[in-house]
């Protein structure tokens, strides 16, 4: 039988046929609509022109008609010239001395060039008041600053809660992103959240494949999309014109239903979040397996947040759920999956009966009525196990205030899950991998990183042994012995290790899950690190510098200059013939 812990992790289709192979596409170019505002002003400025223009020849050619004082005309150039800057207001004064009918008509082209004038400028203010050219100016200046990314970016749609933290993280580790939004409120934040990069934004429908296009669906440096928004229907859009037009994307997607995560599975997307089932999976593995859940939770929390001591409490029994919505759905399915028995009660009725309840779960769709009945539920019983249903972040403050158990929300959630598979996917695997062994190896894990780094949550980087990422180190192991544990030792005193334990070693595409630390490395190998803050940086050196990569590895001091590591080998040399 499936073990129901690892299911909301990586939930497959529930069809019957099995396994479902995706279908070849047909090619399709991503559309890309038109946003050129020029062409809109020069639509609604064609009138005012024409007219303009027709009073302008109508005044030159006029007086070029009209004779002068001696019979002579005025050349069509003099005449052009002339009314050139009479009509514009400049008024240098008369070319030639005027008779009356042409200071008369000269009168008559002023007034006439006055109205035009004021006709032009009047439609061109309205169409700079008119939202759909400042709606065209925007999606043009939009449309730039996408062409103008050279590194590779996702597109993130919708700009909420869970959009802000997967930017904010995504902006800290030096990762471009294009934000789609159908709320401007939410776009115009972008200018004030203190972002490192500069990052476009536009409100606009993200399950349009031309706003998808716009945001650089079809560059060849997007590198993936992830769908956020708070809609389904949007999100499972925006997967299904990404696998149509771009199938060699991951696309990353959140969702509310079990209905819509088995339409996106059939669109092959890359993960499928569903935070409320997700939550429920997290609650299970709590109760059913504390110290795999007390390693994985811990790893996956932000960079030095405390270890918390594990709670030995019993689980098993009855569980008050006071909870509405597709939260409710998942949490008691999950629960009486997992055996429990599971009650529930309309929060909107009162407090419930909790006597003789092992666990209660507040999860309405108010954070007030929430924390109001978790402090009940701890009045009754002090004892019991409380979890709190939290949708706005605003109300942390309050919800660490009452020590809550478990805390659900939902915006966390999805960001740390999509942060984990998007800036470091080494990582989402030794944690599916954690989840498939048994809590006497996430026991030993877990003590393993404690005693190396210590209770606060690690850092993550992931060292690739390459010239273009460790030149020095990957020259080194290309002829002679480097093992893992030497990668790890204080460049300064080889003898001291820095507070870093290994992860995961990739070599050729195959894992190794918390690795021997006397394994060889080759070049090409890619090493999964947690490390305390700083040891991490302090490890940089063996990557990069010669005289520091043969140190960890042999223990002499080399000296830095070219010149002298050459003296010093032709010695060690020289020395060893006469031995």
């Amino acid at each position: 039988m499936t073990n129901p812990l690892l299911l909301f992790f990586a939930r497959p289709s529930t069809r019957q046929h099995g396994v479902r192979r995706p279908r070849e596409r047909v090619r399709v170019p991503t559309e890309v609509p038109s946003t050129d505002a020029i062409f809109l002003v020069l639509r609604r400025m064609r009138t005012p022109l024409v007219v303009l223009v027709a009073i302008f020849s109508i005044s030159v050619f006029g007086l070029a008609l009209i004779p002068g004082q001696d019979g002579t005309h005025v050349s069509p150039f003099d005449a052009f010239y002339f009314i050139s800057y009479t009509a514009t207001t400049i008024g240098f004064g008369e070319i030639v001395p005027f008779t009356a009918p042409q200071r008369l008509w000269v009168t008559l082209s002023i007034y006439g060039t006055v109205v035009g004038w004021a006709y032009a400028i009047g439609t061109l203010l309205s169409l700079l008041q008119d939202a759909a050219f400042r709606e065209a100016v925007a999606t043009q200046t939009f449309r730039r600053r996408v062409l103008r990314i050279r590194e590779p970016f996702f597109i993130v749609a919708g700009y909420g809660q869970s959009g802000r933290a997967v930017c904010a993280e995504l902006d800290e580790a030096g990762r471009r992103m294009v934000v789609i939004d159908s709320d401007k409120d939410r776009v115009d934040k972008l200018s004030s959240d203190q972002l490192n990069a500069d990052v476009p934004g536009i409100d606009a429908d993200a399950s349009l494949p031309g706003v998808l296009g716009l945001a650089g669906l079809g560059l060849p440096n997007c590198e993936g999309v992830i769908a956020l928004t708070d809609d389904d229907v949007v999100n499972l859009a925006v997967v299904m014109c990404v696998d149509l037009l771009r199938p060699e994307l991951p696309v990353l997607a959140r969702c509310h239903s079990r209905v819509t995560e088995e339409r996106m599975h059939d669109f092959s997307a890359a993960a499928v979040i569903n935070p409320s089932d997700r939550f429920g999976g997290y609650l299970l593995l709590a109760m059913q397996r504390p110290t795999t859940f007390h390693l994985v939770s811990w790893l996956m929390s932000s960079t030095g947040t405390p270890l918390q001591a594990r709670r030995e409490d019993k689980h098993d029994g009855r569980w008050i759920v006071s909870a509405e919505g597709h939260f409710r759905e998942e949490i008691c399915h999950d629960l009486s999956r997992a055996g429990q028995e599971v009650e529930w009660v309309d929060p909107r009725e009162g407090y419930p009966d909790l006597a003789g309840a092992t666990g209660f779960i507040a999860g309405s769709d108010s954070d007030t009525l929430n924390l109001a009945m978790a402090e009940h539920a701890r009045l009754v019983d002090p004892e019991i196990f409380v979890v709190v249903r939290q949708h706005s972040i605003e109300r942390r403050a309050l919800v660490r205030a009452l020590d809550i158990d478990s805390v659900y929300t939902p915006s966390d959630l999805v960001a740390s899950e999509v942060l984990a598979r998007v800036v470091t996917p080494t990582f989402w695997h030794f944690v599916e991998h954690a989840l498939g062994q048994d809590e006497e190896w996430a026991a030993v894990a877990l003590q393993r990183i404690i005693d190396r780094c210590g209770r606060k949550a690690p850092e993550r980087d992931l060292v690739t042994i390459d010239l273009r990422n460790a030149p020095a180190l990957t020259r080194w192991v290309q002829s002679r012995d480097f093992s893992l544990r030497d990668l790890l030792r204080d460049p300064e005193d080889r003898n001291r290790m820095l507070a870093i334990v290994p992860l995961v070693l990739v070599r050729d595409g195959v894992a190794q899950h918390m690795p021997d630390e006397d394994t060889l490395l080759r070049p090409g190998d890619q090493v999964l690190v947690a490390g305390r803050l700083g040891a991490l940086a302090a490890m940089t050196p063996v990557l990069l510098q010669e005289t520091a990569v043969e140190h960890a590895a042999t223990g002499r001091d080399v000296p830095a200059t070219w010149v002298g590591r050459v003296v010093t080998r032709a010695a060690e040399r020289r020395r060893i013939r006469r031995s």
